[in-house]
C-alpha cells in the first residue's frame, strides 16, 4: 500500500494532461459537477504529500527536534529521498498554499464588488436587468449572501436579437443562476491557482460551464438549432460593437466571476448544439471518481506514515531516578501515609 502515498502526484499529472479531454468528453452537465470536485481534490492531496515530505525535513533540524520530542536521527534513518528533495518539497507546498490564499482573497473581494453591483440593479417584472449599453450583451452576477442573482441585459443585446433568441438568451443565464455554476468555476479557478498544472483543466470547466447552460437552453426551449442561432448572432453583434467601439471583452462592465451566454468558443458551442444532445460517458465519469477516490486514499496514507515515523522517533520519557525524590521507600512511605 505505500504507492498509495505517491498517488497524489500521479493523479496530478494524469488530470493536467486529461483533464481538459475529460472535460469536454463528458456531458457538459456532468463535467460541471464532477471535473471542479476532482481537481479540488487532487490539489489538495498534492499539497498534502509535499507538506509531508517537507515537514520531515524541517522535523530533522535539531532544535525542531527537540520541541518535537523525537530524534532527528531516527527521522533521517532509512528514508528514500533525500533531505534536500525534502526541504524543496516543502518550499514548493508553501508556495502553492500562499498562491491559494492570495487567489481566495482576490476572489472574496471580487464577490464583494459585484455584491455591491447586484444591490444597486433593480429586477423588471420578470426578475430580469434592463440596463442601457451600446454594447451587445448578457450576463449572470452570482447569488450571494443577502443579494440574489441577477440577470443583466444590455440593451443593445434585445435589439440585436428576436423574440425567439432573446428567450435563448434569458433561459441560458437562468440556466447559470439555478445550477449556481459560478461555484464550480470559482472551485476549478481556486485549484488551479494552487496547483498550476491544473490550468488548462480550469479553462475546460469554463467551457464546461457554457455548454451546460447551452444544453439547458435547449432542453428548455425544445430547438437546438435555435438555440445555436441566437448564440452566434449574440456573439457577432458583440464582437461587431466592440470593434467598432475599439473596446476590449473586459470593457464592457461584466465582472470575472460572472457568467456569460458571450463569453468564449461561440463557435465550438453552436456547432455543438447542430449535433444530437451528448450522451452519457459512464466509463469515463467512473474513471474520474476513482482516480478522486485514490488521491483522497493516498492522502491519508501519507498522513499516516508521516504520524507513523513521528512515532517510532520519538524520545523515550526520561526516567526520574529514586534518589530525586529521596528513594523509593520514601515515596512510598508518603503514599501509604503514618
Amino acid at each position: 500500500m505505500a504507492w498509495l502515498v505517491w498517488s497524489p502526484l500521479a493523479a496530478n499529472l494524469v488530470l493536467g494532461l486529461l483533464g481538459p479531454w475529460i472535460a469536454r468528453s463528458l456531458p457538459p452537465g456532468m463535467a460541471v459537477r464532477l471535473v471542479p470536485i476532482a481537481m479540488v481534490v487532487v490539489a489538495m492531496g498534492t499539497g498534502t504529500v509535499l507538506a509531508t515530505l517537507g515537514f520531515l525535513s524541517f522535523a530533522q533540524v535539531p532544535e525542531v527536534a527537540r520541541l518535537g520530542s523525537w530524534s532527528a536521527s531516527r527521522l533521517g534513518a532509512e528514508q528514500p529521498w533525500p533531505v534536500a528533495a525534502e526541504a524543496m518539497a516543502g518550499t514548493g507546498a508553501a508556495l502553492l498554499l500562499a498562491a491559494g490564499f492570495h487567489t481566495t482573497a482576490r476572489m472574496v473581494r471580487e464577490l464583494f464588488r459585484v455584491a455591491g453591483t447586484a444591490r444597486r440593479l433593480v429586477p423588471g417584472p420578470d426578475g430580469v436587468v434592463i440596463v442601457p449599453g451600446a454594447v451587445p450583451d448578457a450576463y449572470t452576477l452570482p447569488a450571494l449572501p443577502g443579494t440574489p442573482a441577477r440577470v443583466v441585459v444590455t440593451t443593445a443585446m434585445l435589439h440585436a436579437l428576436d423574440g425567439e433568441e432573446s428567450r435563448v438568451l434569458l433561459a441560458h443565464e437562468a440556466a447559470h443562476v439555478s445550477g449556481r455554476h459560478h461555484l464550480y468555476v470559482q472551485a476549478a479557478h481556486l485549484a488551479s491557482a494552487t496547483n498550476p498544472l491544473l490550468r488548462p483543466t480550469a479553462r475546460a470547466v469554463r467551457f464546461a460551464v457554457e455548454r451546460a447552460a447551452d444544453e439547458a437552453a435547449a432542453r428548455r426551449l425544445g430547438n437546438r438549432r435555435l438555440v445555436a442561432r441566437a448564440l452566434a448572432r449574440a456573439a457577432l453583434a458583440k464582437a461587431a460593437a466592440l470593434r467598432a467601439d475599439d473596446l476590449d471583452e473586459g470593457s464592457t462592465g461584466t465582472a470575472s466571476v460572472s457568467l456569460s451566454a458571450t463569453g468564449g468558443h461561440v463557435a465550438q458551442r453552436a456547432a455543438a448544439l447542430l449535433e444530437p444532445a451528448p450522451r452519457p460517458r459512464r466509463a469515463i465519469a467512473v474513471g474520474l471518481l476513482a482516480l478522486t477516490t485514490i488521491t483522497l486514499l493516498g492522502s491519508s496514507v501519507a498522513v499516516d506514515q508521516l504520524d507513523d515515523r513521528l512515532d517510532q522517533a520519538e524520545l523515550p520519557a526520561p526516567v526520574l531516578s529514586s534518589s530525586s525524590y529521596g528513594g523509593s521507600q520514601t515515596i512510598a512511605s508518603v503514599l501509604s501515609g503514618p
